[in-house]
């Protein structure tokens, strides 16, 4: 279903007056700019479109202004997301069957786990560029470290960013034991970092400055900011978290409460949900006054580190607006998996003391680490279940909003679902691209009928569409999903919902209707032959592994 919500549309008209903008623009170019903007770690409900308290106006501009889509998925993993964003694939062909650092010991070898792009696909970057696109990148890449892997070797013509799964946001400084050092780059030279260095900032103002460098030379561009925001540590100017601080000390519970009430209102989730904390996270009342002040600060600095961004792409919008590019660009915003319960202060306590500033005075500014936890992941994903690693709704699904007012109504929303490997087709259809079918042809669908309303749904009802990564695995076919999760997020037990009805994934089908949970189980067997999916022992744990594989003791 797509809809034009009122409350929506009246944004929409306020954004319009603010830009100066037409609704649609007539004659548009046939060759668009594109601008691919990924939050790193973000959760379903973070964003003010999706609910949230948290000040994101630009965000919501976009959404007001293009289609937002409550019933997208992507995987519960960063680079596992995107090795399939970048080249439309399924993750196992392209080299990330698992992440490098959660491989289990049988998975060593095996093809599609190099833990790198394998060179099975074409990127996006590659394909744009081949076809007269500038291609530009700025942010977080973890698909590779080598010369060959960087983004120098798969497209992109300027490149800015860092290589491993994430990093300190102000110093070239490791934010985990399981990383020695960490590796900014540009282009294929080692980056030293400026004094002044704030990711955030730095990877917007690098976005600005190319997509300046080549203006007059008349070809369109594609620009990847892949924000390290808001991955761990969380870390922000001081005066944005100030905003925060008062807010959260209400608590995890009642945010959750506020978010659920505003999605409802907008369309979002359907009426009704009882909302219950994982059993990891204790009721908010239960603490002691001291932990929630530090608790209420930790989300607080998260808030803050997100407003930052939101502002960030503003002044992008606003720089296209004045150089008059903005309604020739397609703009999607999205996230590449759920918010991240893993307390690493609780697992690494020594490490952190020793390398960060842990007081409540400094918490989020320079030299400091801070992280949420489980109990503001669970607020993060408002109402679905579980986290980041999981294949739950709370690790899959994730906002996407697009923008492109040639061909898409503004203040649209839809619940049809969709698939990160539906990104790179999509994108490719706009700029008028023809796929290439090599060694790992593309696994998604245009979403372009659908964006400009000439279609109903991406993928047939009929359609299975399989996902796995780290034991964690999902088949999703119409309104039904097929679901285990491995341990810490849960027993390897394959569980069948109808995510229509059930969104937070309380209710088994699997006695109710034995068919088509043995119809979905032979889908998923499928699926994993076709990629060649190696499952992990019945002893896996993530935790457990990721330990192993960064030389730590259990």
């Amino acid at each position: 279903m797509i809809r034009n919500t009122s409350k929506l549309a009246c944004v929409a008209a306020c954004a319009t007056m603010f830009l100066g903008l037409n609704a649609r623009a007539a004659g548009a170019p046939a060759r668009p700019n594109i601008l691919l903007i990924l939050a790193d770690d973000m959760g379903y409900s973070d964003a003010s479109p999706y609910g949230s308290e948290i000040y994101t106006p630009n965000i919501a501009r976009l959404a007001a202004q293009g289609m937002m889509f409550s019933n997208f998925h992507v995987g519960a993993y960063c680079a596992p997301t995107r090795s399939m964003l970048m080249t439309g694939a399924d993750n196992h062909l392209v080299g990330l069957g698992n992440m490098a650092e959660l491989l289990a010991p049988n998975q060593r070898g095996a093809p599609g786990y190099e833990g790198h792009l394998n060179g099975r696909a074409v990127t996006l970057a590659t394909r744009l560029h081949d076809a007269g696109y500038h291609t530009y990148m700025a942010g977080k890449w973890h698909l590779g470290k080598t010369p060959d892997t960087i983004p120098a070797g798969q497209g992109f013509e300027d490149s800015v960013g860092i290589l491993e799964g994430g990093a300190d946001n102000y110093e070239n400084k490791s934010y985990s034991p399981g990383y020695k050092a960490v590796h900014f780059f540009d282009g294929r030279t080692e980056l030293q970092l400026p004094a002044d260095f704030y990711s955030t900032q730095f990877y917007a103002d690098r976005i600005i400055g190319d997509i300046d460098k080549n203006a007059a030379d008349g070809k369109p561009f594609f620009s990847y900011l892949a924000f390290q925001a808001v991955h761990q540590p969380h870390q922000a100017p001081a005066s944005f978290t100030a905003r925060y601080v008062s807010t959260y000390q209400a608590g995890w519970n009642e945010i959750s409460q506020f978010r659920y009430e505003r999605m409802v209102e907008l369309g979002l989730m359907p009426p009704g949900l009882s909302l219950e904390n994982p059993k990891i996270v204790p009721d908010w009342s239960s603490l002691k006054p001291q932990n929630q002040k530090l608790n209420a600060k930790q989300m607080a600095v998260y808030a803050g580190m997100l407003e930052y961004m939101d502002m960030s792409i503003g002044r992008i919008v606003a720089h296209l607006q004045e150089k008059h590019l903005l309604d020739n660009t397609v703009i999607v915003f999205m996230s590449d998996n759920g918010g991240e319960a893993t307390p690493l202060q609780v697992m690494f306590p020594d490490y952190y003391k020793k390398n960060f500033d842990l007081s409540y005075e400094h918490l989020g500014e320079k030299g400091s680490f801070a992280e949420y936890g489980p109990g503001w992941a669970a607020a993060s994903n408002t109402p679905l279940s579980n986290f980041k690693g999981s294949a739950s709704e709370g690790g899959m699904r994730a906002p996407f909003i697009i923008r492109y007012p040639a061909l898409i109504a503004q203040g649209a929303q839809t619940d049809q679902f969709a698939f990160v490997t539906d990104v790179v087709p999509t994108l490719l259809d706009l700029a008028g691209v023809t796929p290439a079918n090599g060694k790992a042809p593309l696994a998604g669908h245009s979403m372009v009928g659908l964006l400009e309303g000439k279609a109903t749904q991406v993928h047939a009802s009929a359609e299975p569409v399989g996902y796995e990564v780290a034991g964690s695995s999902a088949l999703y076919r119409g309104d039904y999903k097929l679901v285990r999760c491995a341990p810490p997020f849960g027993d390897l037990k394959w569980r069948l919902y109808n995510l229509k009805t059930d969104p937070q994934e309380r209710h088994d089908l699997t006695t109710e209707n034995p068919a088509l949970f043995k119809s979905m189980m032979a889908a998923f067997a499928d699926y994993a032959a076709r990629n060649g999916l190696v499952q992990v022992p019945a002893d896996y744990n993530v935790m457990v592994q990721a330990r192993a594989n960064a030389g730590l003791k259990h």
